[in-house]
């Protein structure tokens, strides 16, 4: 392959990874809270590249609650236990009011709602929201992984007397796992974030820790939204 088939390749997977709305909030996230990091809360510069992006990214949200809503109605797989289906449910439901009511926040802070308290209460609301859906989604994903270790032992004697890594079902539980465990971490994250902009722990939660926390959880976020290997193939 010539170095500018390689490029065309490259530039084909960046278009292909910038082509996802969910994909240009996320690095819009990056911003905001890197900005959040410089600023220290400290009028400036970085604290307008903070507000400015915050507001931004609101409008890549607009009825992206429909998704977890469809989410919260969709059937599980068959096999989950009852616990990780209500906490996944719930999940789903807090997020989605999260997301709605990020909407009348959007709407005040643009001026086209006037009502300046019920908007910051709506505010505190919704992060209460999003905070309590990043437990959840931690007790999911605890919980997930214990069944996929359980599985993977399980195949692991099965499989005893040969390389448990040249196995196709050992490799695809190994990949979910590193997954879930990614996503745990970032749940984990997450909660650390939504308490920074509650200022529930003020002295502890700073802005500067807000900004690296929040900073840190959109670079996995947009790990996560890289294309999947097989679409790296079509491109070559």
């Amino acid at each position: 392959m010539s170095s500018l088939d390689a490029t065309r390749a490259e530039l084909g997977l960046l278009v292909l990874y910038l082509n996802k709305a969910e994909a240009r909030d996320k690095i819009c996230r990056a911003i905001q809270y890197g900005s959040k990091f410089l600023s220290n809360g400290e009028p400036g510069k970085a604290q307008n590249v903070d507000k400015t992006t915050s507001l931004a990214r609101k409008v890549f949200r607009l009825f992206k609650f429909v998704n977890d809503l469809h989410a919260l109605i969709s059937p599980t797989p068959q096999g989950t236990p009852l616990p990780l289906i209500l906490l996944g449910k719930s999940k789903n439901a807090l997020l989605s009011t999260f997301l709605f009511l990020d909407q009348f926040v959007w709407l005040g802070r643009t001026g086209i709602v006037e009502n300046k308290e019920r908007t910051e209460l709506l505010g505190r609301i919704s992060l209460f929201c999003w905070m309590a859906s990043s437990v959840c989604t931690t007790l999911v994903e605890l919980g997930e992984l214990g069944r996929l270790s359980g599985s993977m032992k399980k195949l692991e004697k099965e499989i005893k007397n040969s390389n448990k890594y040249d196995n196709e079902q050992y490799q695809a539980k190994l990949k979910k796992s590193n997954e879930r465990t990614l996503a745990l971490i970032k749940a984990g994250i997450d909660v650390v974030v939504a308490a920074g902009l509650l200022q529930l722990a003020p002295q502890k939660i700073t802005p500067r820790v807000t900004g690296a926390f929040g900073f840190a959880s959109s670079l996995i976020s947009c790990y996560q939204l890289l294309p999947p290997a097989s679409a790296k193939s079509k491109t070559l």
